[in-house]
């Protein structure tokens, strides 16, 4: 019992001491009992009935302190809520008394509740309960956070695995082969970041500034380091998670977020709309000298896979008002802005890496020339299938875009994801032509974007639909040896090919599925995930049994032989 002596009771050594020294162990016994248990006239009669009845005073006396250890740390969460000005000084002047018997296995409940609802702690304290190990582990975090903040290493090892986990479950909704539709953009902000690891790193962080900006640090380190878009994911969760607790200790100060709330806004709506527009351009063309800085942290904002899908989608949209308005996409304003907040988005990390704070110049060509033909294909998209439901044209042959399309997604970074959500709406319409002729040019796109595994996941999700595509040739050859065979170098880009053969592998022609199996079997290289998708795959095609086909059914009814009624003449 160490930590009593200090409080003037008896503990362990004392009674060892008196049973060495006695003459009469019992009676010393019967002595201690007597000196230091529950000194109350009206319950020495009640003991010995107990022991009557078996009941040990160890029992007895436990019972009893974890009954008042309960009210105890109740009152004194009761204190710590009230509105008494000298509530924290009532706290710390208990925690002076009872912090010597913090090791006291049975009363360290209480004295870390006083810790717990301390504001600031006592350097000498927070010492004491780091350099014990059984002591931090037990601490509440509300105590942690005060180590934390002067201690950088150790909070990076709490919050180290949380980060892991975060990136796993998100790498588990791009490769899981249980679901053929689209899971990743599927759930709203708001539910996203009701997830265990963003709760978890806000509930770590508290109202701590000093938190909240190691947080970013590492956010900020881990990305340069990997290149990894899911950390500025989670940058946005943490900040607007934040905000939806009303911690307005960091919200105020953090200068992103306005800017970040207006763009989760469009990230819950799947759109970006010109009052939105207006606002987001407010925020971007607002920053003062000397804030440059900022650009850095928006610019994370804005590559944030979620954003990025959002403002993409919006500019296919975008786009599509050009045509429907006969108007030129350099005379739209939202467009021009939703093309400016792309390239600052991919421009991310280049940004934070050469911690120049500037936008990346636009050139204008983007808007005067690309756009226009990427207009004009989507409008040569329309005009094919209002034929082909007129049955009026036969389709010409598959040919490649014109030369200068090629070259801008190949130097062009904002290009190039334009290109990629062009060809994702192609899919999304089921529009097989289309898709043929722009798929394989997707291969020159520049940094090997479009095997990005966002992008991936939502190709593959519209391929998977398209099965009954798959058992022609030609389709079959345009999309894995047109595209997603030039990058199985990758292993993310095999796992998503194994994602799309196990759900289209019984229609594929069997000379192409042969290939396709031989070419995507996993070598010593690849993960133990790779190799156990693969496994799975191969037991499913062996094991695939065609459904059998529907048979007609037979009508059993008195009017089949009642003869049809003659024509009346003309």
């Amino acid at each position: 019992m160490s930590g009593l002596e200090h409080l003037g009771i008896p503990g362990g050594d004392y009674l060892r001491e008196a049973l060495t020294n006695c003459s009469d162990p019992l009676a010393a016994i019967e002595e201690f009992q007597a000196e230091n248990g529950i000194l109350l006239p009206s319950l020495r009669p009640a003991l010995p009935f107990l022991d009557l009845h078996g009941v040990k005073r160890l029992e007895f006396h436990s019972s009893v302190l974890e009954e008042l250890s309960e009210r105890l740390i109740q009152q004194i969460a009761d204190v710590a809520n009230s509105d008494d000005k000298d509530r924290y000084k009532k706290l710390e002047g208990l925690l002076e008394k009872s912090f010597p018997v913090i090791k006291v296995a049975s009363l360290r409940p209480v004295v870390m509740t006083i810790l717990k609802h301390l504001p600031k702690i006592k350097e000498e304290y927070l010492t004491q309960i780091l350099e014990d190990k059984e002591l931090y582990a037990e601490a509440a975090t509300e105590v942690k956070r005060q180590i934390w903040e002067d201690n950088q290493a150790l909070f990076g090892d709490e919050v180290s695995p949380q980060l892991s986990q975060y990136i796993k479950e998100k790498e588990n909704s791009l490769f899981s082969h249980e679901n053929s539709t689209s899971t990743f953009f599927v759930n709203s902000p708001k539910m996203r970041r009701q997830g265990e690891v963003v709760q978890k790193l806000t509930h770590m962080v508290g109202k701590s500034v000093k938190l909240y900006d190691m947080v970013l640090q590492f956010l900020r380190t881990l990305f340069l380091r990997t290149r990894n878009t899911h950390y500025c994911t989670l940058r946005a969760e943490i900040l607007m998670a934040l905000h939806d607790q009303e911690v307005n200790e960091i919200c105020l100060v953090d200068p992103c977020h306005k800017f970040t709330w207006c763009v989760d806004a469009c990230i819950r709506e799947k759109f970006v709309d010109s009052k939105r527009s207006r606002e987001l351009q407010g925020f971007l063309d607002g920053i003062k000298r000397g804030q440059e800085f900022v650009l850095g942290d928006l610019s994370m904002i804005l590559c944030d896979p979620y954003a990025m899908n959002t403002v993409s989608l919006s500019a296919m949209k975008a786009l599509q008002h050009c045509i429907n308005t006969d108007t030129l996409p350099r005379d739209n304003a939202d467009l021009q802005l939703l093309v400016r907040m792309i390239s600052l988005g991919l421009g991310a990390w280049d940004m934070i890496d050469s911690q120049l704070f500037r936008e990346p110049k636009l050139e204008t060509v983007i808007l005067t020339k690309f756009l226009p033909y990427l207009t004009g294909m989507m409008v040569d998209d329309q005009i094919r299938a209002v034929s082909v439901k007129l049955q009026d044209e036969i389709l010409s042959p598959l040919k490649s875009p014109a030369n200068l399309y090629l070259i801008f997604v190949r130097e062009s970074a904002v290009a190039s994801m334009l290109a990629m959500y062009y060809a994702l709406q192609v899919a999304r319409q089921k529009d097989r032509f289309g898709l043929c002729q722009v798929l394989p040019s997707l291969v020159r796109c520049e940094n090997d974007r479009p095997y990005d595994d966002t992008f991936l996941h939502s190709l593959i999700s519209y391929l998977i639909p398209l099965a009954d595509e798959f058992a022609s040739d030609e389709f079959c050859t345009l999309v894995f040896d047109g595209f997603l065979l030039q990058g199985i170098s990758k292993e993310n880009v095999l796992r998503h090919i194994l994602r799309l053969l196990w759900y289209i592998h019984h229609r594929l022609p069997q000379h192409h599925l042969t290939s396709l199996m031989e070419r995507t079997a996993p070598c010593n290289e690849h993960s133990e995930v790779v190799h156990g998708m693969y496994s799975l795959l191969k037991e499913k095609i062996a094991t695939y049994q065609p459904s059998p086909p529907t048979p007609a059914e037979q009508l059993d009814s008195p009017l089949l032989s009642v003869p049809a009624p003659t024509p009346a003449p003309v």
